[in-house]
């Protein structure tokens, strides 16, 4: 969403403590293409605070379904439903399921802000507690907005969290991005152990700058990389959330598998 200098000013001054005020989102929106914050990532720019209750806010929210191009490109096996996303109690659910639909044996969702909010530079922070169960893989994750024009993986990718399917790695999540060099290039680092991924809140932390993308846990840094004019990390990109299920990421799903979910709290953009 795009927002006057005078909009922004407002915004922080009517908001207090630690919770800010979510961002007007009826305010007519054209993509930043530079920071309009301090600088100092100290600005909250956007929120999305989930403090509704219902469908995703489809101001904000595109919300995708079907199961794409070879399982969205990577295998996957679920089948994106609307049903699967709902926001109550100040979050937002995401929930697997299995159960037979369009010839599918699994469900899910996944939702973007393409076309309603994008950002270049700043802080993204996002607070969620992740499923458990083997075969899930839940992403919090970023597109550039070039990709409807030039496709992946010219336009670029930021995994802020990723988590694989299998057990093992249940208590640990990467951070990756993907992007172009004479073929798809990628770069991707695991966390550190992290104790109660899914009965706990966690906060996944994103710190973008011209020069270098930085991703952290609960304010533990593990993943850096430097990036320059050559990779497509220099223009705006959007918001996108889901939980696969199997694919390359998800690996083998639990056959005793019912139902899982990923919870949202919120997501913060500053600048």
């Amino acid at each position: 969403m795009k927002f006057s200098l005078p909009v922004f000013i407002f915004l922080i001054l009517i908001s207090c403590g630690d919770d800010p005020q979510p961002i007007d989102i009826n305010t007519p929106n054209v993509t930043p293409t530079e920071p309009v914050g301090s600088g100092n990532n100290d600005v909250l720019i956007w929120s999305e605070e989930f403090d509704y209750e219902g469908e995703p806010d489809s101001k904000v929210w595109t919300i995708e379904t079907g199961n794409g191009d070879w399982g969205w490109g990577n295998g996957e096996v679920q089948y994106y439903r609307d049903e699967n996303l709902s926001v109550s109690d100040g979050t937002l659910k995401i929930t697997t399921k299995k159960e037979k639909y369009d010839g599918f044996d699994y469900t899910s969702g996944r939702m973007k802000t393409q076309g309603n909010f994008s950002f270049r530079y700043g802080k993204a922070e996002i607070r969620a507690k992740l499923p458990a169960s083997q075969g899930t893989w839940p992403a919090i994750w970023l597109l550039g907005n070039s990709y409807s024009s030039i496709g992946w993986p010219f336009c670029g990718e930021i995994d802020i969290m990723e988590q694989r399917g299998q057990i093992e790695d249940k208590s640990y999540v990467l951070g990756t991005v993907h992007w172009d060099a004479n073929g798809n290039a990628s770069h991707s680092v695991d966390s550190a152990p992290v104790e109660n991924l899914s009965s706990e809140w966690h906060v996944y932390t994103l710190l973008w700058t011209d020069k270098s993308i930085k991703i952290s846990i609960d304010d533990q840094d593990y993943y850096r990389i430097n990036t320059n004019d050559s990779m497509p990390f220099y223009a705006p990109f959007f918001f996108i959330v889901n939980v696969a299920m199997g694919g390359t990421l998800g690996g083998d799903i639990d056959p005793n598998f019912t139902e899982d979910v990923m919870e949202i709290d919120y997501i913060r953009v500053y600048q």
